[in-house]
């Protein structure tokens, strides 16, 4: 089987906001005694860097602006000029590029009104537009600038993020660039990885250019490496009882599928053991789509039933009436192993929050944002404009582990950086995906993990099946379920195929 290579990010990837990067660029400069002007060389270069790998051929023309992205922009053409390179800039800001910054190089400068013959006769066009501390709509040149670079139809790479998109947010209030390979500094900022700017930054590589360490991050990256660290190994000597059993409490009477899609996920991920809780009229599907798994008929079920189990799933289509919020109430205080509510569960402690003081053992929800929504009691247009900060609520007011689904999909737990997954295509849009990801969760739950790492490597692992898996908008939740011994078994890659040094993340574009 064929499919896409891998992202690869080093093992601790800061996802920054733009007054974290503020704050660091700040920090290296004034407290680390780090020259800005060393700062712009080294991103200048390093770009250079990629952009001539990447496209070897034609003219680079770049799009300049006033601020320091605009600098960084003259850097490359004036490096890539000295390497040999046919090059120009679009002089657009209202303040002309620190001649200085050339270093005696003959870089042809073009006034703004030649933008659109410059921009149709390049190789690749760079956008040195707008940074990270533009705000607002672009207005003006900027944005006759941006439009005429979408006419060219020419490969376009950004400079820390297409000229348009809001880097906090990712939204883009009036015209944006659309790029082919977004080049950022130091880390990929949030803007990058939320849509519609994730669709805009195309291909995104995150390169070190020498700022000095970061202290702290209120998120990071789940990568490959994280994900097979904190994943524990299978003894040689391991037995069912070794690798953990999971109950699951799904699919009341006519919702079948959603019990056995849990129980797949989880027996795929490497649960020793599953028990299925439904009712008695699923039973001869549960039993004959899944033999693997054991059956007990939730009409005759006593507060017992989760002894011997190291994790507990309650929700994919339990149903949302009386008789399913007293089952949930007496799963709630039936056991002090790892819980996860999904689905129904979720709306059901909507309805009656006070079950959570009830619940004294580690607990995970796992919400898409209507389901958020209800529980924080806003509007889904509000959780999908801030999902870290509807995530990182929703965590302290339940006092848990949260998984908001999404893209990204974020893990956010109390007072512990937000995890941030950007592995999985949107493929994954199908009903049935979030049954099986709560199996697999289960799974590693029932493995001992702490709830945060069993969310967040389970996202990853989720996702790269269904890469794994290649059907595109034909994906189905099976599909990601059996591709799931593939994407636990696959080797960490070591690098970026772009062999350069210092790449910190190369993540494909959004498909």
């Amino acid at each position: 089987m064929t499919h896409d290579p891998q992202f690869f990010a080093a093992p601790h990837v800061p996802v920054l906001t733009a007054d974290e990067m503020r704050r660091w660029d700040e920090h290296s400069i004034h407290t680390a005694g780090i020259p800005e002007r060393v700062l712009m060389e080294s991103a200048g270069r390093a770009a250079a860097s990629i952009i001539h790998h990447l496209y070897p051929d034609g003219r680079v023309v770049a799009a300049v602006g006033s601020g320091n992205n605009g600098g960084d922009a003259i850097l490359v053409v004036r490096t890539l000029r000295a390497w040999g390179r046919d090059v120009a800039a679009v002089q657009v800001g209202s303040r002309p590029s620190d001649p200085a910054l050339l270093h005696g190089w003959d870089v042809p400068s073009l006034a703004a009104e030649d933008a659109d013959e410059a921009f149709r006769a390049a190789g690749v066009i760079v956008d040195g537009l707008l940074g990270t501390g533009a705000a607002g709509a672009p207005r003006g040149a900027y944005a006759r600038t941006i439009e005429s670079i979408g006419r060219a139809g020419r490969p376009v790479v950004a400079l820390d993020g297409p000229s348009g998109v809001d880097l906090p947010t990712g939204g883009a209030e009036g015209v944006a660039v659309r790029a082919d390979v977004t080049v950022t500094f130091g880390a990929p900022k949030r803007g990058l990885l939320l849509f519609p700017g994730r669709e805009r930054a195309g291909r995104i590589i995150a390169v070190e250019i020498g700022f000095a360490p970061l202290a702290e991050a209120d998120a990071r990256l789940i990568t490959p490496s994280w994900a097979r660290a904190v994943l524990p190994p299978v003894p040689a000597n391991a037995h069912k009882g070794m690798m953990g059993k999971v109950s699951i409490v799904a699919g009341r009477r006519g919702m079948a599928g959603a019990a056995v899609l849990a129980g797949f996920g989880a027996l795929r991920a490497g649960a020793g053991m599953v028990s299925i809780v439904s009712p008695d009229a699923n039973r001869e599907i549960i039993q004959s789509s899944l033999p693997e798994a054991l059956y007990v008929d939730r009409d005759a079920l006593g507060p017992g039933f989760q002894s011997g189990s190291q994790a507990v799933v309650a929700g994919p289509g339990m149903g949302t009436d009386d008789e399913a919020l007293d089952l949930l109430s007496m799963i709630a205080r039936g056991s002090d192993v790892p819980l996860l509510l999904d689905a129904d569960a979720l709306t059901l402690l909507a309805r009656d929050p006070e079950l959570r003081d009830v619940i004294d053992r580690p607990l995970v929800l796992t919400p898409h944002p209507g389901e958020m929504g209800r529980l924080i009691e806003r509007t889904v247009q509000e959780i999908t404009a801030d999902p870290f900060g509807a995530a990182t609520e929703a965590a302290e007011r339940f006092r848990c582990t949260v998984l908001l689904k999404g893209n990204p999909s974020l893990v956010a737990g109390e007072g512990e950086p937000t995890l941030v997954n950007v592995a999985g295509h949107s493929g994954l849009a199908t009903g049935g995906n979030g049954d099986v990801l709560s199996g697999v969760i289960g799974a590693f739950l029932a493995l001992g993990m702490e709830p945060r790492d069993a969310a967040g490597a389970a996202l990853y692992y989720a996702g790269r099946a269904a890469e794994i898996a290649g059907r595109g908008r034909g994906l189905i939740p099976r599909d990601v379920a059996e591709a799931l011994p593939a994407a636990l078994e696959e080797e960490v890659g070591r690098g970026s195929e772009l062999g350069l040094p210092g790449i910190v993340l190369d993540l494909p574009a959004a498909r």
